[in-house]
């Protein structure tokens, strides 16, 4: 029977547990490089199912892959396949530990419960990392992994791969330019979750043994016990693995954490964004296993850099069978007569103009006037340099990043990323806290509902350390 409980039993009940980018001149820090550029970096892949298959393919192609480790064997061995002589392991852990300096860079590609736990003890080891978007599955977490990357000089990347798109450069530029005047919100939409939780699962279904290829342990890493459960359906998923976790607030991120680091980096980068002040969520009600069917989330941000104060929309599920989107005014100005938006995307307001972005990545893009007509784009001076080849771009940022020894040009650093997964995980804690929280970036905690501190991190399972 699945256990109901409000937001206000969700906080008492529970225990407690910069932005840089690359800019051509502007080198941020130098990490520890190869004596020679011609080195083939020696790669590592954690988790090489689902999207860690095309990662570890993509970084195969600009280093030699020595090392893959999945909990599930057919995936393992699948990779295996393509990759002969990397040696194969099932836990991260021993891995690192018996291969250490035959090791130079980790792909992290598992559901987001362990991104951090993998990533910190590479880095800790002093490997570059490359770590799938969320970057992490907590703020605490990912403000770790940001420090950790600055603290060891090392080349790291989050991959949301729409920052390598040229069109989302050039949007960046645009804004940068002040194109579009003030900006004091813009909004941010998804159809997610495309995955079963709220309102169709609020509890755990039963028990079931846990299939051979499966390492149930290392697949629950810094998470509670639970057991295996439900039937395989018909796309050869059970209730967690392979790909159904995001919905289980234990293992994933929710639609905020899965779409978010996609589809609201432009917007976060062209605006210069960095801690917020507050931040506040409505949703369904809240059960203690998965995240809601909706909610919308308003994060506000400070004026900086010579721009003014702003709030961040953030819309997701469907609530009473209608995708919760931006205000309809808002639609109207940048569609046409009896079109809708689509599945995601964003929508930045400014002063003299406001940019829709009909794409995860805001790599597409159009103007409008603040009263809704079509306007052409400008040309501004190119400022960011030009990439263009999507996923596979941010695997090549990232290694010339290494062999450089310039962690800035890659632009998805963690100094940037973990300043973006910070902002965006506070959503979710605020539908847990269902009321305005006002934040301390600098010293990472709420100051109006200290209770709500406790969301911030999790308590990690006997074995596992961040």
């Amino acid at each position: 029977m699945a256990r109901r409980i409000n937001r206000r039993g969700f906080v008492a009940g529970s225990t407690a547990a910069g932005i840089g980018f690359y800019v051509a001149g502007d080198a941020v820090s130098r990490a520890s490089a190869y004596q020679s550029p011609l080195e083939k970096i020696r790669i590592a892949g954690v988790g090489v199912g689902g999207k860690g298959s095309s990662d570890i393919d993509q970084a195969g192609n600009v280093g030699d892959v020595v090392a893959i480790c999945d909990i599930d064997d057919d995936h393992l061995n699948g990779k295996a396949a393509k990759f002969p002589k990397a040696e194969k392991f099932n836990d991260f852990r021993k891995m690192l530990e018996k291969l250490d300096k035959g090791i130079d860079a980790v792909v992290i590609s598992t559901p987001d419960h362990t991104h951090a736990p993998a990533a910190a003890m590479a880095m800790r080891m002093s490997k570059h990392v490359y770590v799938q978007k969320p970057l992490t599955h907590t703020v605490k977490e990912a403000r770790v992994l940001r420090e950790l990357a600055k603290e060891k000089k090392l080349c790291t990347q989050m991959g949301n791969q729409g920052t390598a798109e040229t069109g989302l450069r050039k949007a960046v530029e645009l804004v940068h330019a002040g194109v579009l005047g003030d900006v004091k919100e813009f909004h941010v939409w998804t159809n997610r979750p495309v995955w079963p939780q709220s309102p169709t699962i609020k509890a755990r279904p039963a028990e079931i043994e846990v299939p051979k290829t499966v390492h149930w342990d290392e697949f629950l890493g810094p998470a509670p016990f639970r057991p295996f459960a439900g039937e395989k359906n018909q796309r050869g998923r059970w209730t967690y693995h392979p790909f159904n976790w995001r919905g289980w607030w234990d293992f994933g991120t929710g639609a905020l954490g899965d779409m978010a680091c996609h589809t609201a980096n432009m917007s976060f980068m062209a605006l210069k964004l960095g801690y917020p002040v507050s931040v506040k969520a409505e949703s369904e009600d809240l059960n203690p296993e998965t995240y809601p069917a909706w909610a919308h989330v308003a994060i506000d941000f400070p004026a900086r850099e010579g721009m003014v104060p702003c709030t961040m929309h953030w819309y997701e599920g469907r609530k009473d069978g209608k995708l919760v989107h931006p205000p309809e005014a808002l639609q109207k100005k940048v569609l046409k007569p009896g079109a809708r938006l689509v599945d995601s995307g964003s929508i930045i307001v400014g002063s003299k103009a406001i940019l829709h972005s009909p794409n995860d990545y805001g790599a597409a893009f159009q103007l409008f006037t603040p009263e809704g007509e079509a306007i052409p784009t400008p040309e501004v001076a190119p400022k960011l340099p030009r990439n263009g080849k999507g996923d596979q771009g941010m695997k090549d940022e990232w290694a010339r990043a290494i062999k450089e020894g310039k962690p800035e040009i890659a632009m998805s650093n963690f100094d940037y990323a973990g300043m973006l997964t910070e902002a965006i995980l506070l959503g979710n804690v605020a539908m847990r806290a269902g009321k305005k929280l006002e934040w301390d970036g600098p010293s990472m905690r709420f100051t109006n509902l200290p209770e709500a501190n406790q969301f911030l991190h999790k308590e990690y399972r006997k074995g596992w350390t961040l």
